[in-house]
Parts: C-alpha cells; sequence; structure tokens
C-alpha cells in the first residue's frame, strides 16, 4: 500500500480521532481548568510507564516481525503466541504492583493520595489496555489499514463518550477514571474489528513463547522501555518545575498546548506509525531506506509546517472554541510550540529507522540523552523567559536532535551497507 493511499485511509480514522479530541478539550475545559489539566498530564504519563511496563513494551516488535514474515504465516504466529504469553503474565504481575502501591503512586503523580481509586481502576484494566494494543500491533504489520481505521475510530468514539459522561458527572476524578479505564473498554471493541480475520484465532495468539523469538522482541523492548521511561519522566519534573515556579495553572497551560499540538499532529504520527513502521522494515539497504525518507519529507513535513501556521493564525479562535477564556495565558506559548512540532516530525522521519531497523543502543542513548536535554533546556530558559522558555527548550530539543538523528542514522546505514545487514546494528 502506497504512503499516500496509507495517508488518505489513515486521514479518516485521524480526522474522527481529531475532532473527538477537540470536543474532549472543550469538555475537560469546562468541568476541570487548567490545574486539571496538569493533572491529566500527570495520570497519562504514569499510565504510559505502567502499560508499557506491563506489555513487556513488545508491540513495536510484533509489527516489524508481523511484516517481516509475511509469507511465513507460521513464524507470524510465533511471533503472536510470545508476545500474548509475554503480556498476559506482564499486566497481571504489574496490575498486582499498581494496586498495591496505588496511594503511593496517587500522591506521587496527583498529588492527592484521595484519588488511589483511579490507580485501582488501572490495575483492573491493565490487562485488557495490553491486549488491545497487541492486537491493533499486529493490525499494523498485517498493513489491514481497513481494520485498523475502523478500530481507531471506535476507540475515538467510545473514549470521547466515556470521559465526557464522566466528567460530567464526577468532574476531575471522573475524567482521571476515563484515562485509567478507557483501553479496556475499548479492548472489546477490537476485538468486533478483528472478530472475522482468518489470523483472529486462539491457536494462533495463544500459545507458549519462544525464547529466540523473546530475544528478538527484547530489542525493541529495550526501546519501548526507554521511551515511556524518559519522555514521560521529563514531562512529569517539567510540569512539577513549572508547578513550583508559576504555580499549577501555568502547568495547566503547558499541557493544554502539549495536547493540541498532539491532536492535530496526529495525522503525521499515525501515519508514520500505519506506513512508515511496516515499510522500513521490508525494506533492504541504505539507498531503497534513503529513497522512502525523501518520499517522506516531500509529503509529511510540508503537512505539518502548513498545519502549525493554520494553528498559529486561528490561535485566539482556537482557545475560545477548544478552551475556555481561563486559558488565555497559553496564547504566548503557541509559535515556539508550533516550531518545535515542525522540527520534531522533521526528526521523527529518521527515528522511525531506528525502530524499522532495530538500532536499538543508538535510539536507547538518543532517548535518555534528549530527554534529559529537554528538562534541562526548560529550567534554564523558564528562569529567564518565564512560562515561555518551557516551548523555548521544546523547538531548541528538537532542532538538536533533527541535527543528531540525520548525522547518526546516515553513519549507521552507510557502515551497515559496507559491512552486513541493517538489522540489530546500533
Amino acid at each position: 500500500m502506497s504512503l499516500v493511499r496509507t495517508s488518505l485511509l489513515n486521514g479518516i480514522a485521524v480526522l474522527v480521532k481529531t475532532l473527538s479530541m477537540f470536543v474532549l478539550n472543550k469538555v475537560l475545559a469546562v468541568y476541570v481548568g487548567p490545574s486539571g489539566y496538569a493533572a491529566i498530564g500527570q495520570l497519562q504519563n504514569a499510565l504510559t510507564m505502567i502499560t508499557t511496563l506491563s506489555s513487556g513494551a513488545v508491540n513495536t516488535g510484533v509489527t516489524k516481525y508481523t511484516a517481516e514474515y509475511a509469507d511465513d504465516p507460521q513464524r507470524q504466529s510465533k511471533v503472536w503466541q510470545s508476545a500474548t504469553a509475554l503480556a498476559a503474565s506482564g499486566s497481571l504481575l504489574t496490575a498486582l504492583l499498581v494496586g498495591v502501591f496505588s496511594r503511593q503512586l496517587a500522591a506521587y503523580f496527583l498529588h492527592d493520595e484521595g484519588f488511589y481509586g483511579v490507580f485501582i481502576a488501572v490495575a483492573c484494566s491493565l490487562l485488557f489496555f495490553t491486549l488491545n494494543a497487541l492486537l491493533l500491533a499486529i493490525l499494523n504489520g498485517r498493513k489491514e489499514v481497513g481494520r485498523y481505521v475502523i478500530a481507531n475510530i471506535a476507540g475515538s468514539l467510545i473514549s470521547l463518550l466515556l470521559t465526557s459522561w464522566l466528567a460530567f458527572q464526577f468532574g476531575l476524578y471522573g475524567a482521571l477514571l476515563s484515562i485509567g479505564i478507557g483501553q479496556a473498554v475499548i479492548f472489546f471493541a477490537t476485538v468486533v474489528v478483528c472478530r472475522r480475520a482468518s489470523w483472529f484465532t486462539m491457536h494462533l495468539l495463544f500459545g507458549r513463547w519462544q525464547p529466540a523469538i523473546l530475544l528478538d522482541l527484547s530489542k525493541f523492548a529495550a526501546m519501548a522501555v526507554t521511551t515511556a521511561i524518559c519522555l514521560p519522566v521529563a514531562q512529569v519534573l517539567i510540569r512539577n518545575h513549572l508547578t513550583h515556579r508559576f504555580g499549577i495553572d501555568a502547568a495547566g497551560y503547558w499541557e493544554a498546548m502539549w495536547r493540541l499540538s498532539s491532536a492535530y499532529l496526529m495525522i503525521v504520527t499515525m501515519t508514520l506509525s500505519v506506513y512508515y513502521l511496516p515499510r522500513l522494515s521490508e525494506l533492504k539497504g541504505a539507498r531503497a531506506i534513503f529513497g522512502e525518507i525523501r518520499s517522506g519529507y516531500a509529503l509529511i513535513l510540508p503537512v505539518a509546517a502548513v498545519g502549525s501556521l493554520i494553528v498559529y493564525v486561528l490561535r485566539d479562535f482556537i482557545i475560545h472554541v477548544l478552551f475556555t477564556p481561563d486559558f488565555l495565558p497559553m496564547r504566548d506559548l503557541f509559535a515556539w510550540q508550533l516550531l518545535g512540532d515542525v522540527l520534531k516530525i522533521g526528526s521523527w522521519l529518521f527515528a522511525f529507522v531506528m525502530l524499522g531497523k532495530a538500532m536499538f543502543k543508538l535510539y536507547i542513548v538518543s532517548e535518555i540523552i534528549f530527554a534529559a536535554l529537554f528538562y534541562g533546556l526548560t529550567v534554564w530558559f523558564t528562569g529567564s523567559d518565564g512560562l515561555q522558555g518551557v516551548v523555548k527548550a521544546y523547538a531548541l530539543n528538537y532542532l538538536i536532535y533533527w541535527v543528531f538523528m540525520v548525522v547518526s542514522v546516515a553513519f549507521v546505514l552507510r557502515a551497515s551497507h559496507r559491512t552486513k545487514p541493517v538489522d540489530g546494528q546500533a
């Protein structure tokens, strides 16, 4: 499937998801306010770490090897069985730990032990979280874009309805609870979407794990765990820094800006995940990979740049429509945040090569360095530029990251072309 066709099909799911997020932003702005946004961001970061650890962090590997073994259903099945067994055992163990330490987690991330029930709900839902992500990874790897799009649309609508209802009924606690249980509810919708697929059978999905396959998946697990820890931890530290220095409402403005960026860039980021990861897994040789990257820059980077420009021009309208007047101070964050978004997309086209070709050492080192740099630059810039310093730090961090990606990935690809296959290189 071509990049253009994948982008168009994926655009349907992204449109629904983006509209859902915009409506959801308005609901949350009305019912939880800027301070509630900060708490929601904290919980989402915590959930990213928890779900990645519980799943064994193998979903990216499942997508890669499902695509790579497209002509070998038996090897595909062994990958799925190993991943499912690991995810199920990891989920149950992690759920137990989250339940036992729910009060401590609530106190650290949400600054209120009274929210421990949210983490109890997370613990009860964790197995369904991980199985849903695994099914989506298989759909992605098999390039079943139609089912993948339908599953994402269903997930977006369920998330919108669930969060809106719980926020309306219970305010901030309800919004947090919806985040804790949302993916568990979405799992059942994904099952309905997958039920008629030829591969969706017990004997293909469930069985004993294979040590050799787990060793292959461990590279992706290492990369996913690093991502799940580094960026969320950096965001938690940044949010705490902003709260301490400027107040919790300021942290909420930044969180609202971050969520807005995520929403409008979703068509780009989801296309990278749906098209680029399986495609890069298939390609052999540096020349073919560089050709795919050039195609990506020709289509994706202009879309990101135009989207950012439109958002900037309409920033006042967006704040009034998607948020409330309480969020007007975030207006000063748009310019640097949107510049950072374009730089981020430019760098990700090379970063996905690291995922697709399992350059796990380079990936891990870069994630650690640039998460730490993001926090360090934030502390530095906010000292002189106030709240606007956090978005200046974001833009500069991704400019440096882009340069690093171009130089590092190009070096590894060319070196591997002269010596041996790319996979496994770092």
